[in-house]
């Protein structure tokens, strides 16, 4: 029978488990506090519930940031409305899934003190991270400008 041992590469240091906690633990409460809120039917503005102001690029410009609509389209992806939420904001809609998919993987591996799976490679959290933010860029510049083009040519 084979035992299964630890290397060191995959054994965590007091600092990232602490740090993993943390991270888990905020990935948890913004899960839960954006399921306890109702989605705003404009499509943003979900998160003024919480006492928060409306966005400042909305109120300057009267265009949507490429954030807005972040907690709405959470809000109803956490309550099985996934089309409505990347309809919403499909940046934010992808950032869900890795949220939802971050924490438990953060929490256990916390716990255990080691990575679950496997160390995450810089190199793939940087391409990651750099589509996530392709997909938020233009998924921002169609709710911005086709969405407005469109609506336009077929009125």
């Amino acid at each position: 029978m084979t035992q299964l041992t630890t290397t060191p590469e995959q054994t965590l240091s007091r600092v990232e488990r602490i740090v993993l906690t943390v991270l888990g633990t905020a990935g948890l409460v913004l899960l839960v506090v954006a399921r306890n809120l109702e989605p705003d039917p404009r499509g943003f503005g979900t998160h003024e519930q919480l006492g928060l102001t409306p966005c400042t690029i909305q109120q300057w410009t009267g265009q949507l940031c490429p954030t807005c609509g972040a907690t709405t389209a959470w809000a109803h992806a956490l309550r099985g409305h996934f089309a409505q939420a990347v309809e919403t904001n499909l940046g934010c809609a992808v950032l869900l899934l890795f949220v939802v998919t971050g924490v438990p993987w953060s929490l256990i591996s916390a716990a255990k003190g080691r990575w679950l799976l496997r160390r995450p490679a810089p190199k793939l959290l940087l391409i990651v991270g750099t589509a996530w933010m392709a997909v938020l860029v233009f998924d921002w510049l169609r709710r911005t400008f086709l969405d407005a083009f469109l609506s336009s040519f077929l009125n």
